[in-house]
């Protein structure tokens, strides 16, 4: 029993894209490994995630991987290194601002707006954290509420205590001037 052929597009659920990116990237890097191994190929990977993060695999040192296709394909080490770096720099650059986008939108859909870009699957989600949130939330002002009462019961005691005292003393200072005025 085989699979069935899987259209090739553009996932647009981004935790199912997620899943797949990583489901297939291990398999890529499976692969590339069992090449190298049964065929005693120089083998290198480099696969960027769509948030710029870097997987890779060699079975030889990677720069002299990519030293030996760069003179196989005619790309000559005159490269300029401060050229590189600000591509670098601007990589990091828009992988910054689409983080930013990703986490606006975000804070936008907990607060219920821009919700027409989800689909059912991304509003149940999105559901289920703000009933966890809410729950979170519950239970932190029942505990608040809680010690406060606590709080105010053992003062109340204090204070009925303090109360009973001082009502003792008055009641011996109002025997004793009774007694002191009536022995006169």
């Amino acid at each position: 029993m085989g699979r069935g052929k899987v259209e090739l597009k553009r996932i647009e659920n981004p935790s199912s894209r997620q899943v797949t990116f990583s489901k297939r990237r291990n398999g890529l890097l499976k692969k590339a490994f069992e090449l190298s191994v049964l065929c005693d190929a120089e083998v290198s990977l480099l696969i960027f995630s769509p948030s710029g993060k870097l997987f890779q695999f060699s079975s030889h040192d990677m720069q002299r991987t990519i030293a030996k296709y760069r003179t196989q394909v005619g790309l000559t080490k005159s490269d300029d290194q401060g050229t590189r770096n600000m591509e670098n720099w601007r990589n990091e650059i828009d992988n910054l601002k689409k983080t930013i986008q990703d986490l606006e939108a975000r804070d936008m859909h907990l607060a219920g707006e821009n919700l027409s870009s989800l689909g059912m699957k991304d509003l149940k989600q999105l559901e289920r954290q703000l009933r966890i949130g809410v729950e979170r939330i519950r239970s932190k002002k029942r505990r608040t509420i809680a010690e406060q009462i606590n709080y105010l019961k053992r003062k109340q005691r204090d204070l009925q205590e303090e109360n009973l005292h001082l009502q003792k003393k008055v009641k011996l200072y109002e025997l004793h001037e009774a007694n002191t005025s009536s022995g006169r």
